[in-house]
């Protein structure tokens, strides 16, 4: 039913997203997108497929510390099947749960799948927010954006609840006494509502799940070799990621945003979009992406390459991976 929810939720948002940016340049948008560039538009999907490439051998590298045996085969369809749970779900909570169970059908344990699906988030948003960083002081140093005072309390919101999303994942990953605390007043308080029968039991069974959850992930993070190139990997994903505004507005016959201004834009754009509570940060995402793009292209062309890079870098993404839900493990 919630996924239902969110279907319909992601549906309507997307009709009026395209109703706003349709609604007034309808045919010259159409005209844009028929006469695109075919040599720099595959540019700007492969810009998106290395991204997958990338996200797949980062994750596939604590896999197989885990387990030697596992298949990459196996890492590219979990990150495929978890671009589509993070489509589906608000703030895209349903991906590292379902990567969990994933893993576990793989034959790795529950602790050792948790403690994989946080370290892989953790690099993940640790060049996150430097990206950011980045981003920002290089508009502070250079000016490239007019003030916004809208704009400018987004992006510090933004990227306090990212940089704050990494604290809470280290202190889960690490903090070994904070966690049995908070397991033990809410096995306390499931005791109080009769929820649990047997309070000293489950105790100990959440002690030995936490003492195996913390010593694995504190084993991945003291594999240097793992931690750096998987900080390398989700590098090169995110700058591509970023890149492909730059792309899509050279098959447009654009030329007024370069590569690197592309990736300090779309880090912008990143950081607002985070925190919109719908799938996909659907109106959120497309809000950021007019308004930092719409410094450096306007009218026709800003709303024709936000169409084209919400489906290269979100809808392909859903598409693909609804796919890869039906495809089985490679045992």
């Amino acid at each position: 039913m919630k996924k239902f929810i969110n279907y319909i939720v992601l549906a309507i948002v997307t009709i009026i997203v395209l109703i706003f940016a349709l609604k007034d340049n309808f045919n010259d948008i159409i005209h844009i997108l028929f006469t695109m560039k075919l040599g720099w538009l595959i540019l700007a999907f492969s810009m998106i497929i290395i991204f997958w490439l990338c996200k797949s051998i980062a994750i596939h590298m604590f896999n197989k510390s885990a387990k030697g045996d596992f298949k990459y085969h196996n890492s590219l369809i979990l990150v495929m099947r978890t671009q589509f749970m993070n489509a589906i779900t608000p703030f895209a909570t349903g991906g590292q749960p379902y990567q969990v169970y994933f893993l576990r059908q793989c034959g790795i344990k529950a602790s050792v799948a948790t403690g994989i699906i946080v370290q892989n988030f953790i690099v993940y948003q640790i060049v996150l927010v430097f990206l950011g960083l980045i981003a920002l002081f290089s508009n502070y140093f250079f000016h490239i954006f007019p003030k916004s005072h809208l704009l400018a309390k987004l992006i510090i919101l933004g990227f306090i609840i990212n940089t704050v999303v990494i604290v809470l994942s280290f202190v889960i990953s690490f903090g070994k006494k904070i966690n049995k605390k908070l397991i033990k007043i809410g096995i306390g308080i499931l005791t109080r509502l009769r929820l649990v029968k047997d309070k000293e039991k489950k105790l100990q069974e959440w002690d030995v799940r936490i003492n195996n959850f913390h010593d694995n992930a504190s084993t991945l993070l003291k594999n240097k070799k793992i931690f750096f190139s998987t900080i390398g990997l989700n590098f090169i994903a995110l700058v591509c990621l970023y890149s492909v505004p730059f792309f899509v507005l050279m098959a447009m016959g654009n030329s007024s945003v370069n590569i690197t201004l592309s990736i300090i834009t779309s880090a912008y754009v990143m950081l607002i979009g985070s925190f919109v509570p719908i799938p996909g940060g659907t109106g959120g995402l497309e809000y950021g992406y007019s308004a930092f793009y719409g410094f450096f292209v306007k009218g026709s062309v800003l709303s024709a390459s936000m169409l084209i890079w919400r489906f290269i870098t979100y809808y392909l993404g859903l598409i693909v991976g609804g796919i890869a839900m039906n495809i089985k493990r490679v045992k």
